[in-house]
């Protein structure tokens, strides 16, 4: 791996060193001026260091994240890191969240800095892993409400909420199909799911790259479904964003 993938990589790490210390200013320094984080995707982005100190206030500072990386994917200034988050609400609530997360970054002088991160990540499978722990769960989504409201004011905590209502599993089942569709070489399947969508200039390479490739379960979140792929020659990330209609509008890969 290049020195630019290896600064790259150990910018992000600094995110989560800095939320397991609960270093709040520490956290918000990686971050360019006008920086933004949208968590999950589909929810209202927070943008500029007054709204990432409440940001973080609210989801990161009270709990205890642990970040169990399993593929980290370079590609140009964006890492995409796919991993598991482990959150500690309370004593008595823990929640496992798949997720993925994309950081693009800037160079800023010595140390990159990160221009967005966008974590894709289910809000509903959570919201219902948080419910079935039972009574335990009433003082720990008090307090996030409190949190919430405190943080972001009604307006956030509607904006929040917006990472909910989403056609998540047909964006999920469609990003299968063409993953499907380009592990086995099917040509006529691929330009049905892709007919109209904005493709990578590279992309007849990355069609012979992808055969006979393996992937976990795809995420969906927003309007996007994203996934890592297991291919002969390496990861690939994918990245696809959804009409209002149901189609994909964009493919992006990151390798």
């Amino acid at each position: 791996m290049g020195t630019d993938a290896d600064r790259l990589l150990a910018a992000v790490e600094r995110s989560p060193e800095a939320a397991a210390r609960h270093d709040r200013d520490g956290w918000v320094a990686l971050f360019t001026d006008d920086g933004r984080v949208v968590d999950p995707v589909g929810s209202q982005p927070h943008v500029g260091r007054h709204e990432l100190r409440r940001f973080f206030d609210t989801f990161i500072g009270p709990r205890d994240i642990t970040f169990h990386r399993d593929v980290d994917i370079v590609s140009g200034h964006s890492v995409l890191r796919d991993l598991t988050l482990g959150i500690r609400m309370s004593a008595s609530v823990s929640l496992v969240v798949p997720a993925i997360l994309h950081y693009e970054l800037r160079d800023a002088g010595s140390t990159p800095q990160i221009v967005a991160l966008r974590a894709y990540w289910e809000l509903p499978p959570m919201m219902w892993q948080f419910a079935r722990t039972g009574v335990a769960a009433v003082p720990a989504g008090l307090a996030l409400t409190r949190a919430l409201l405190t943080n972001q004011g009604l307006r956030g905590a509607v904006g929040f909420l917006r990472g909910v209502p989403a056609p998540r599993r047909r964006q999920r089942d469609h990003l299968t199909n063409l993953l499907t569709a380009l592990s086995v070489g099917d040509d006529l399947a691929i330009r049905r799911h892709l007919a109209g969508a904005d493709l990578p200039d590279d992309f007849d390479q990355i069609r012979t790259r992808l055969g006979g490739a393996h992937w976990r379960r795809p995420i969906s979140a927003g309007h996007s479904a994203v996934a890592t792929v297991h291919a002969r020659d390496g990861v690939l990330g994918l990245l696809t964003d959804f009409s209002d209609a149901g189609r994909i509008e964009r493919l992006q890969v990151f390798a």
